[in-house]
C-alpha cells in the first residue's frame, strides 16, 4: 500500500520539478543510487521496471526507503499493462509512470488512488488521459518531440501539465529549455545517473549533480 497520497506525490513532483529514474538488478547499487538522490534533495524517484525479477528488487528497495529515507516517494516506471501496475501497487508503489497511454492502467491506479503519469504523444491522447483523471502526462521520448511540442500544447490547453523524459540533461541550458517551454517537471535517467558513476561507485558525484539540478530548477521556477 502506498504511504503517500496521490496529492502528496504530485505536490512533491511539482515543487522539486525533478524525478530521477533508474534501474539496476543489484539491490545494493539501487540503495546507493536512491540514497544519493535523496541526499541531493530529491523527494521522488522512479524505479524503472525493465529486468527479470524487477518486482523483487523494487520490493526490497521500497522497504529500505520506508525505513531509511523518510519523505521519499518511490514509484515505478516503464509499466505497460494493468497487471504489472497492480503488482507494483501491491508492493507499495506511490505512483506509476508508463511509456504509453492505456486505459486499463488508468482504471487500476484510480481505483487505488495512485498517481499515474501516462506517456502521451498527441493532443488527443493528452485530452483522453485528462478525462480519466491524469494530473500530469509524460512526454517520451522528449528529445524526439522537442520543447516546441510543449509550447504548442500549452497554447490551446494551458492547464495541461507535462513531464518531459528522455533526452533531458541536468544542465542549466537543457533545464532552462524545457521549463521555459512550459514543463512542470522533468524526468532524468542516464544523463543524471551515468554508467561511469555506477562503475566507479561515485555516488557523491550523483548527490552533487542532483542538488545542482534541483537548484537550477528552483531558480527557473522562481523566475516564473
Amino acid at each position: 500500500m502506498a504511504r503517500h497520497s496521490r496529492i502528496e506525490v504530485i505536490n512533491k513532483m511539482w515543487k522539486t520539478g525533478l524525478v530521477p529514474l533508474f534501474y539496476h538488478p543489484d539491490i545494493e547499487i539501487m540503495k546507493q543510487v536512491l540514497k544519493a538522490c535523496y541526499d541531493g534533495g530529491a523527494q521522488v524517484f522512479e524505479f524503472t521496471s525493465r529486468g527479470d525479477f524487477a518486482d523483487e528488487v523494487f520490493s526490497a528497495l521500497n522497504k529500505y526507503a520506508l525505513t531509511e529515507l523518510p519523505g521519499m516517494a518511490l514509484g515505478v516506471g516503464s509499466v505497460t499493462d494493468g497487471g504489472t501496475a497492480s503488482r507494483y501497487i501491491q508492493l507499495g508503489a506511490n505512483f506509476i509512470v508508463t511509456p504509453v497511454f492505456r486505459e486499463d492502467i488508468a482504471i487500476i491506479c484510480n481505483r487505488n488512488k495512485i498517481l499515474w503519469s501516462p506517456g502521451c504523444g498527441s493532443l488527443s491522447e493528452i485530452a483522453r488521459a485528462e478525462e480519466l483523471g491524469c494530473e500530469m502526462v509524460k512526454l517520451f521520448p522528449a528529445d524526439v518531440y522537442g520543447s516546441g511540442f510543449i509550447k504548442a500544447i500549452k497554447g490551446p490547453q494551458p492547464w495541461t501539465e507535462i513531464m518531459p523524459t528522455g533526452g533531458v540533461s541536468p544542465t542549466e541550458e537543457s533545464l532552462a529549455e524545457w521549463f521555459q517551454a512550459g514543463a512542470k517537471c522533468v524526468g532524468i535517467g542516464s544523463q543524471l545517473i551515468t554508467k561511469d558513476m555506477i562503475k566507479t561507485e561515485n555516488y557523491k558525484l550523483l548527490e552533487t549533480k542532483t542538488r545542482f539540478a534541483l537548484d537550477v530548477i528552483k531558480k527557473l521556477k522562481d523566475k516564473g
